[in-house]
């Protein structure tokens, strides 16, 4: 009689532990899709609270590489001597202060972004050391229209980065 009602137990509490397994894997499920749901809302709720910063670095970062073109630079920055030496400094000089005043924005762009912005600047400073270089530079006014010619002849650093920048802008949309 004792091993019946073992027997009866059992049998009564098989379905109860099925019930309840089926209930916990329920329940666990359930909570881990109100989790995700509940990190997607907020995912969704920062990207439109940030998606004016990210804008605004862009739009920062746009206005620097058109800043450090050579054409506009060496138009906006005039020498103060007709010393090519001085004169190549201080281009350098303004496009470092330039990348310094931006510096923060790269926490909203994404790694390459960065990395082809960063290059364009030294790409645009090489550019710069280069033209002074040559035998024919001997003055700031002769390293300007080395400059401009150079730009003449092939594209600034700037745009390609700058054509990269609007591609990105783009893919936000």
């Amino acid at each position: 009689m004792d091993a019946e009602r073992i027997i009866d137990l059992f049998l009564f509490a098989i379905p109860s532990l099925i019930v309840g397994l089926i209930a916990y894997y329920f329940f666990k499920e359930h909570t881990k899709n109100e989790d995700g749901r509940r990190r997607f809302l907020l995912k969704k709720d920062l990207q439109v609270s940030a998606m004016p910063l990210r804008l605004q670095a862009y739009e920062r970062l746009a206005l620097f590489l058109e800043r450090i073109s050579p054409n506009k630079l060496i138009v906006r920055v005039s020498p103060i001597s007709s010393n090519k030496e001085d004169y190549e400094n201080l281009l350098i000089q303004t496009i470092e202060q330039e990348m310094e005043h931006n510096l923060a924005q790269q926490i909203y762009v994404s790694e390459k972004c960065w990395s082809i912005i960063w290059a364009a600047k030294n790409a645009t400073i090489q550019l710069i050391r280069k033209a002074s270089m040559l035998e024919k530079t001997d003055t700031a006014d002769k390293l300007r229209e080395v400059v401009l010619t150079e730009m003449m002849e092939r594209r600034a650093p700037s745009d390609a980065a700058l054509s990269f920048i609007k591609d990105e802008v783009s893919d936000l949309w």
